[in-house]
């Protein structure tokens, strides 16, 4: 989810009120679990004459009860548009499963954001820090984000959505397809850290989950929007053979740099692209903007793709 907009009956110094400054009131609970509908679904399409809000499009996904405060603790530019946040997340109960999101409130701002984690669980767990990376627009969370956000700025998070690789030890290997567009890369962003940090594990300890193969086909406009490729190809780098990935590029008017050169494709996602990962054990997870997913679907389908085999999560 790139970015959504909340208008609830409560303000956001109300919500971070009091010592801790992390508890929302009974009512604005109440609000935020009944002032919406429905956001994600798995294996379904949204249609609808206009554009709903991010309460509306989340309203029957998971959400935990915890809020918590966090504090910037880093900010730099994964690219010309998008800024990539360092969270500290004050509270040790909070946590999240690779893929989804959280509600962001922001002190003075009465809208409250919705953003896909790009980080991976692993990081949480051994720092105590979630990551962000928000594209610049004139949405009020983004543009604080682009333009008043600075270090040791506070704010408050919640965990939702029902969009997640979350895989235990005793579960039977799966092979995935990860699927995005755009800033849609971020929740498999994180999906694909996670695997690296079972599969890190799984070689270190011999034991807990064991991953199959994973490819990821990632598709910008051209290679400057393509976020986080460094570190997407030093996980090629360090897990050769396990994870691949396959950048699509729409809109390259300039010239692809050496490193990039032999992952970059020019032209969307095809079927032909797809239909050679299709097998009973192959998992496909898809996040971008909502035309890319029904035309991804449709390929999926034709291909002869599972529906329950197929998870996607629509950015706005």
């Amino acid at each position: 989810m790139a970015h959504a907009t909340i208008y609830v009956g409560f303000t956001v110094p109300q919500l971070l009120r009091g010592a801790a400054r992390i508890f929302p009131t009974h009512s604005a609970l109440v609000v935020l679990r009944h002032s919406a509908f429905c956001y994600c679904t798995v294996n379904g399409t949204i249609k609808s004459k206009r554009k709903m809000d991010h309460l509306e499009r989340t309203a029957n996904n998971f959400r935990q009860e915890v809020i918590s405060q966090a504090k910037v603790c880093g900010i730099t530019n994964e690219s010309e548009t998008v800024k990539r946040l360092r969270l500290a997340i004050a509270n040790k109960d909070f946590t999240f499963k690779a893929g989804q999101w959280v509600d962001f409130f922001i002190p003075g701002v009465s809208v409250v954001g919705g953003f896909s984690i790009c980080s991976s669980p692993g990081l949480l767990e051994r720092e105590g820090i979630l990551e962000l990376a928000v594209k610049h627009t004139v949405h009020p969370p983004a543009h604080w984000i682009h333009t008043e956000c600075t270090l040791d700025s506070e704010v408050a998070l919640r965990v939702g959505g029902d969009f997640f690789f979350d895989p235990q030890p005793g579960d039977s290997p799966v092979k995935l397809v990860l699927i995005a567009g755009g800033v849609g890369i971020n929740p498999l962003f994180s999906i694909l850290l996670h695997i690296a940090d079972l599969q890190g594990y799984q070689e270190s300890k011999g034991n807990g989950y064991k991953m199959g193969t994973v490819k990821l086909y990632y598709s910008a406009k051209n290679t400057s929007e393509l976020l986080f490729k460094k570190n997407i190809l030093g996980l090629m780098n360090a897990f050769p053979g396990k994870i691949t990935c396959c950048f699509h590029v729409t809109q390259q008017n300039s010239q692809i740099c050496k490193e990039l050169q032999p992952h970059v494709t020019e032209g969307r996602i095809s079927e032909k692209d797809l239909e050679k990962h299709v097998s009973k054990d192959t998992l496909w997870y898809i996040c971008g903007p909502p035309p890319m997913i029904e035309s991804i679907s449709k390929l999926l389908s034709n291909i002869g793709v599972p529906r329950n085999c197929v998870f996607f999560e629509k950015w706005w």
